[in-house]
């Protein structure tokens, strides 16, 4: 499956954006999906994650409460609502993607499938 991010952009600390992961090539039916960040000179890390069809959600403690990971099925499309951002939130954003089915992990090896990243870059 070939994923596509979108979305990101500049955005003032406080402020909101909608970030978008579309399949192509094959559906997301029985994909687990998830969004990673990686800022300059750190690793990439674990964001939020949604898994097949929709009913296991899971973030990092750093976005908890403000970011909400979603799904639809029928568009083929995952998205990553972000609100009340702020710099540290500054990263190029991934969308990835691994056949559903056993435990789900929260690290970078689990995904095999993964998108071209979009930046989000927040301001003061």
């Amino acid at each position: 499956v070939q994923l596509q991010a979108s979305g990101g952009g500049l955005v003032q600390t406080g402020g909101s954006l909608r970030l978008a992961c579309a399949a192509s090539g094959r559906t997301l039916k029985s994909y687990n999906l998830a969004w990673f960040r990686q800022a300059p000179g750190k690793e990439r890390e674990f964001v939020a994650l949604i898994t097949w069809p929709g009913g296991g959600i899971g973030y990092a403690d750093s976005v908890k409460g403000r970011f909400t990971i979603s799904r639809d099925n029928a568009k083929n499309t995952a998205y990553l609502q972000m609100n009340s951002l702020n710099f540290e939130d500054t990263a190029v954003y991934y969308c990835a993607a691994r056949t559903a089915g056993g435990v789900v992990y929260r690290t970078v090896k689990y995904y095999h499938y993964w998108g071209q990243g979009t930046q989000v870059t927040v301001s003061s």
